[in-house]
Parts: structure tokens; sequence; C-alpha cells
């Protein structure tokens, strides 16, 4: 996104937007043009929560006015449902507006997306927070079958591996604690003191983790702070954390927020060390936030306790080794947990993810066992993929990923859950046993899309040589009207046609062409693997006539009723609400199976039905001819009687064309 097109969405100046980022602790740089679009909802979100709260506050500085503000947001704030991910014209139901009203909204926060777009939970609750809303996660809603399965999945992949070939890995940590003690301060001090000179002064690539190194080994860091992300991961039964660093403001003491955190990471059996934050402000008291753990059961090590304790200041980079340490000594103490085959089954669990609308679906994912190879099959629950690209936090492509580290992929075919668990599979008949084709916005796969108005819409990406042949072109696919089809281009430009334009014509199902263009070898040997034709044309006329030969494919076809054959009711044997049991006389033509009929007595049509079974001679048959008798089940609710004609029709489809 936009970074000018961000701040102006918040009615903000460029100098009050970056200081405002800078203190919300988002380290984008103060020179960045664009932003991730993950990135920038997170944004928007916290510097909309910083204006509620600022809000909030003077709001009760006037005793007076208390009571009754508090009633009336209390009586307009409602509830509402959320699952992970959600289209936007299911939102628009959810929340009884008109889609266009709910796409306006969206455009007024910044964030673009169509009718048939799916959005993730974060972006969603910004919106309805706005319109009155109390945003609730539902994990009910959210398409998961059994949170309890995926624990197990990991569980059983490490129980098949030999203890000989399990070797270290490096441990995984989350951070969590109170609202502003200083999480993501924490986060990006560690990050910044383990990057580079060269790279300090860049814009961190986002992929909600990253690696450190500390005396020779590694560290992960979840880079999601807070509780309410840990819980959710946890809920969907991923285990993704080895490690805690529970952070409590030196000045502020213990909150209701960290007791929560405590009570998650017990629960959890995750062993985690303290950091008490801030110590260089006023006020900094770390004696006092000691003595309150120990009031809470977490006695510190100088307490006569087994609780790790660090004093440090996020902000100033004081004693971040110390805690690093701690972070490793506490590993070494739980090393038996902490192994994996990296020559073993991959199997990771996704930590993020989202869709591009360049790229297509983009996920994290943290490998728990096993290493991940460009070009693996795998599958995240019905979604599958080939992973074409691996990056780290940096941004950087990586060839292979193994235990306990993260890499942000490209390749699946949908935008997976949150939690969800990755494997790795041997073949693509195994990737694909038993799953839906999804497009790159979580709908099957294939060319049509429908408008909110029912009209089908062919999707196309086009290449061309030259912009005035591209605008030709355009104009004249663009041209072709008709009320129930129309095109819909998902990428245009100049020049030959690459893997990333194949890559989205995998995840949409879109017809690729191009005019007086290549194709490169790459994008050549992706599309190969993937099945996917490329339309390459030297001739207008005859890109034009494959384009409406595909529009025409999309026409429902012109359905007529031909006579084929007659009967006569000489019995009836039994009689229910939705269907007939009887038998007759062919009187002319045939009779067929799963047939259409018309049911008429005394000449004049009382209703219709469908032949469900035929028999003849006490065996069933599809097809009964002329003179002969036969007993038949006709579906129907008319009450069928001796003496009624049955008239058996056959259904004939004309391909209409894009002229009726």
């Amino acid at each position: 996104m936009n970074v000018t097109e961000l701040y102006r969405e918040l009615k903000m100046t460029k100098d009050e937007f970056f200081t405002l980022v800078n203190e919300l602790g988002f380290d984008i740089g103060e020179r960045a043009i664009k932003l991730d679009d993950a990135v920038a909802v997170k944004i928007i979100q916290a510097i909309k929560k910083k204006r509620k709260a600022d809000n909030k506050r003077s709001i009760f500085e006037d005793e007076a006015k208390e009571e009754i503000i508090v009633d009336s947001i209390a009586g307009d704030i409602k509830k509402i449902q959320l699952p992970d991910k959600i289209t936007v014209k299911h939102l628009a139901e959810l929340l009884e507006k008109r889609v266009p009203d709910v796409i306006a909204i969206l455009m007024q926060n910044g964030i673009m997306a169509t009718i048939n777009e799916t959005l993730d939970y974060d972006t969603v609750a910004i919106i309805v927070e706005d319109m009155g809303y109390t945003p609730e996660l539902s994990l009910e809603n959210a398409g998961i079958d059994n949170t309890d399965d995926r624990a197990a999945q990991i569980e059983e992949a490490l129980g098949k591996e030999a203890e000989a070939d399990m070797v270290e890995r490096p441990p995984v940590v989350v951070i969590m604690g109170h609202v502003d003690h200083g999480k993501t301060t924490l986060l990006d001090a560690i990050r910044k003191t383990n990057v580079t000179e060269g790279e300090a002064g860049g814009i961190t690539q986002h992929i909600g983790a990253y690696q450190i190194e500390r005396n020779g080994k590694q560290i992960t860091f979840i880079d999601t702070p807070g509780h309410e992300a840990f819980t959710t991961m946890r809920s969907r039964g991923a285990r993704v954390a080895d490690i805690a660093i529970l952070v409590v403001a030196a000045d502020d003491g213990i909150k209701p927020q960290t007791i929560e955190s405590i009570h998650i990471l017990q629960e959890a059996k995750i062993p985690f060390a303290v950091a008490i934050n801030k110590i260089d402000k006023p006020g900094a008291d770390l004696n006092r936030v000691k003595k309150e753990l120990s009031e809470v059961n977490l006695a510190t090590e100088d307490y006569g306790g087994k609780t790790v304790a660090v004093g440090v200041s996020a902000k100033a980079g004081t004693n971040l080794d110390e805690l690093l340490d701690a972070v490793l000594l506490l590993a070494e103490v739980e090393t038996n947990g902490m192994k994996a085959n990296p020559a073993g089954d991959v199997v990771g669990t996704i930590i993020e993810s989202h869709v591009d609308k360049h790229t297509g679906p983009i996920a994290t994912v943290l490998v728990q066992n096993g290493s991940l190879h460009r070009g693996d099959l795998v599958r995240v629950g019905n979604i599958p993929g080939r992973i074409r690209s691996l990056k780290d936090w940096q941004g950087l492509e990586m060839k292979v990923v193994g235990p306990s580290t993260p890499a942000q992929v490209l390749g699946l075919k949908n935008a997976p859950v949150v939690g969800d668990i990755l494997r790795s599979v041997k073949d693509k008949k195994e990737m694909k046993d038993g799953v839906k084709s999804y497009d790159s916005f979580g709908f099957l796969k294939g060319r049509v899309k429908q408008d909110e108005d029912g009209k089908k819409k062919l999707t196309i990406i086009i290449r061309a040589d030259k912009l005035g042949s591209l605008e030709a072109i355009v104009e004249s696919l663009q041209a072709i009207q008709h009320k129930e089809v129309g095109i819909d281009f998902i990428q245009k430009g100049l020049g030959s046609i690459t893997e990333n334009d194949i890559h989205l014509a995998s995840a949409s199902g879109a017809l690729v062409m191009g005019f007086h263009v290549g194709i490169t070898n790459g994008a050549l040997k992706f599309a190969k693997d993937e099945d996917i034709s490329v339309h390459l044309h030297d001739i207008i006329y005859e890109l034009i006539d494959l384009a409406k030969e595909e529009l025409t494919k999309l026409l429902s076809a012109a359905k007529s009723f031909n006579k084929i054959g007659s009967l006569k009711i000489l019995a009836v044997f039994r009689r229910e609400q939705t269907y007939t049991v009887a038998g007759g006389r062919v009187q002319d033509g045939v009779m067929r199976l799963e047939a259409p009929v018309k049911i008429l007595r005394a000449g004049k049509n009382i209703g219709e039905g469908i032949i469900s079974e035929l028999q003849q001679d006490k065996k069933k048959t599809r097809e009964v001819k002329n003179a002969t008798e036969c007993g038949m089940k006709i579906q129907t609710e008319v009450e069928i009687q001796e003496d009624d004609i049955i008239e058996v029709y056959e259904i004939v489809e004309t391909q209409r064309g894009l002229s009726d």
C-alpha cells in the first residue's frame, strides 16, 4: 500500500504519521514509500486503538459526564462473531448492509477489495469496530474441523523419527505481557542488535517471525507479541512456542493482562523468563516488581525462587544479551523437547497468511520437522501447492528451510488459516487427492467469477508488445456486450509472459493471452508443470475470437423439450406425498429413466414429474419400448390415477451465441 495514501486516509500529515508510527513501535523507515498490506492494516489498527484510548481518557476526565457516556457506549456497542477469513459479500450479509456500502467503508480505511475478495480477521475487526461493533473471533465459523488433530499431526510426525536421527533445533520464543509494557519495542530492539550495519536502514520484511544468533546459536522469535495471537494459535491445536518472555514494566508492575499471560503460559506448560523492562525510566523499581512476582508464586532467583528475571531497557538496548543468555539457558534445560530430524517428513505451522493482489496467496510457515525445499509439493489442510519461493524475514531467497526456521512461502492455491499444519507430500496425486480446487480468493477455481448481479466474468491475463496494441485489445474485448457474461482483466501489461503471470493464472484459473510477445523459460516450465495453456497470437482478431469462444462457453445452453413417448396408467400400486409407483402400457415411442414427464387427465396437463425408477419383468431397466408394459416410480406431488396419460420428453440443449 502507498504510504501517502495511508496517512491521507488517516487524515494525518506526513510528519504526524511517521512520528506516531515510530512511537507505536513500527520500524518502517522515514523514507518508506510503500508498505506490505498486512503491515498497513496493523498500523491502521494500532493508530485507531490509540485514538480511541485518547478519546476515552479525555471523556473520563469530566467526571460529571462519566456515567452517561459509559451507558451510551455500552448501549451502542454490539458483539459480532467473525471467522478468520470472510468475503466482502458475506461480511455485508453479517452487517446487514449493501455490498457497495461495505466496499466504500473498506476504501475509506485504505483497503481495496472486490465483492468476492477474502479479508482476514484483523482487517475486518478494524472496520466493524468503527461501525460500533465489538468483534470476536469465532473458531466455529473459521472452518476448523478438529483442533486437536493439528497438534496430533506434529506429534505423529515427530513420533515416527528415530531418536538417533533427532538433532537439537533452535528454541522458538514468543513475547507476552501487559499492553504498553514494551513487547513490540523489545522485539524490535532484539532484531536490530542482530541486523548488520548495511541492513539497518532498510525496511524489514514482515513475515511474522525472525531469527537471531547469540553465542553461535540460533533463536527464533514469533513476531506477533501479545497473548491474543498466541491463544488463537493454541486454540487451534498448534504448539509453536517452546519458551516465552514475559514483559513487565519496571515503573508499572504486574497488571491484569500480566496475570492473564502467566495463566496462559502455565496452562500451556511453557517455560518463561521475565524481562523487567523500562529500567531507565523515572519511577522504575525492580525490587517492587520482583516482590509482586513473588506474590503470584513466581519468586525470582535472588528471592530464593526459580524464576529467571532480567532487568532490561528495550529503548536503550540495556541487558538484551543477558536476556538472550537466559533464553538459551532455559533451552538447554528443555533440550529433550527441542529436537527434530532435518531429513525427516516436513511438518510446519502457518503463523501468518494473506492474499497479495499481484502474487496471490502468501503464508509464513514455521518448520518444526524436516527440511522444506523450493519445488516441494505440500498440503495445508485441504489446500494443495508447490513451493515456488522461500524467503527469510529479510526478504532474502532461501533454497532450504530447516526445523525452527520461519519462511515466507509462495505457491499455495489459497491462503491458509493461521495455525494450520503444512505437510510435504510425495507426488501430485497425493497432493490433489480429495482436495477441492481453489482460486486465490478462496473460491472454487475456474475462469468464471460472478459479480453482484450474477453476471459471469471470464478472467484474463493479457500481455502485449506495445501500449497501443494493449489498449486496442482491451478496448475490443470490453466492447463485447452480453447481459449474462463479460470479461475481467486481473493482469494486463507489456512485455513477455513471466512466471508471476503463470503463478497468478494457477491461483485464479485465468486465461493467459499474449500478443506479439514471448514467454520466459521459467514461465514455460511452470506452465507445463501446472498444465496451464498459454495462448500466443500475432493477429488481433484471432485473440478476440478465442476470448469470444471462451465467453460463449459460459452462456447457459438453450433448452427445448421433445416428446419421445407416452404411456397409459393401468394400476396405481403406491402413492406418497413426493412420488407414485404405478404400472402401465407404452402407447407410442419409449419410456426412459430420469426423463421429465407431463401428466395428462382427460386431455389436460395436471402436473409434471420425473421417472426415477423403471422396471420391466421385475428387472430394473433404463428404457422400455412401444407396446409393452412396465412399472415406474414417478417423482411428483400430483395424485396419479388409472387412465392418466404419462407423456415422456427428452431435453435438447443448444449452445447459444453471444448474439442471442
